[in-house]
């Protein structure tokens, strides 16, 4: 049995097209309540993270870690390479490898502020349901396709993430029930018709699971001159199959991914470390300041010293309006 926990919320509720209705906007009254300034907020239970925004915000460009991401209210756009992916309140996006994205909320308000949540997964939580799941074979027999998806926020996953929003006004009851209700919301996600996607990023020998591998040793060793055959090497795959199925998953090559990873780490750097950008570039692996500067224009939109600066502005401002 997947989950313990009594389903009374879903008594009192309608049945038919209403009730998802009914369900998201008891999930945005929560969060609304638990986050009364905007921005991430930690919360008690495991990997549960809630969001808030009271007005459209510019894109932020970061390193997505695997994770289910729900929005009550408001819509979100996700850039991958080139890529756009739109979702809101009526749908989820899950990603199921560590992802550079570019997130923008793009539909809030102070009177109808955007309200969401990101439930991190542990591959290893995912490869024991799903070798109980026996989905061992047949997500292996499927081409590498992107490691991120959206789809229906229905009320049969609504439901679970209700109990578990709700275990916050509990807290001594999340490390008896968060578990059981963030495994129920997993072997739904998993039964789900691109299920089969996530299931991937966690069983041996898959191309996804290879590709994560690729991904974890870029993300090591992004300063380092790596050669696309020493990655293709590392993770047992021909050179060929690795630009192939890292493309499907991330929308981009190998060396394309180092160097979205190179850009955001200096950016990082220069924001948090209060360094200049030869430094920065040269940190992260850059030889030539010149092509540093090139490229971080090109992915950011402006200059290195402008861009620090401005991102400087807006968190003094932020601090001065809280």
């Amino acid at each position: 049995m997947l989950t313990s926990t009594p389903h009374a919320l879903r008594s009192d509720r309608p049945s038919g097209p209403l009730q998802a209705t009914v369900m998201r906007a008891e999930l945005a009254a929560m969060i609304d309540r638990a986050t009364a300034t905007d921005g991430a907020h930690e919360t008690v239970i495991p990997r549960l993270v809630l969001a808030r925004a009271s007005q459209m915000q510019k894109p932020v460009r970061a390193m997505h870690e695997p994770a289910f991401c729900v929005l009550a209210q408001g819509s979100k756009r996700v850039l991958l390479g080139d890529e756009v992916y739109v979702y809101d309140s009526s749908q989820y996006l899950v990603v199921s490898q560590n992802l550079p994205v570019s997130g923008q909320v793009i539909d809030a308000s102070p009177e109808a502020p955007y309200l969401g949540l990101r439930l991190s997964f542990d591959p290893k939580d995912i490869a024991a349901l799903g070798l109980e799941l026996q989905l061992g074979e047949q997500p292996q027999r499927r081409a590498s396709e992107r490691g991120i998806f959206t789809g229906e926020l229905s009320a049969t996953l609504l439901d679970p993430l209700l109990r578990l929003v709700k275990l916050l006004d509990t807290p001594e009851d999340v490390p008896a029930l968060a578990p059981l209700i963030t495994r129920e919301i997993l072997y739904r996600l998993l039964k789900s018709p691109d299920g089969w996607r996530l299931a991937q990023m966690a069983l041996v020998d898959s191309h996804s699971q290879r590709i994560a591998q690729a991904i974890s040793l870029l993300s090591q060793r992004y300063q380092e001159p790596l050669r696309v055959e020493d990655i293709a090497d590392a993770v047992h795959m021909s050179v060929s199959s690795l630009h192939q199925h890292f493309k499907a998953v991330t929308a981009m090559s190998p060396l394309q991914f180092q160097k979205q990873l190179r850009l955001q780490e200096s950016r990082r750097i220069m924001i948090s470390e209060h360094v200049d950008a030869a430094t920065a570039g040269h940190r992260v692996g850059y030889e030539s300041q010149s092509q540093f500067n090139r490229e971080y224009s090109r992915f950011f939109g402006m200059p290195p010293a402008r861009d620090v600066k401005r991102l400087r502005e807006l968190q003094l401002g932020g601090r001065t309006n809280n």
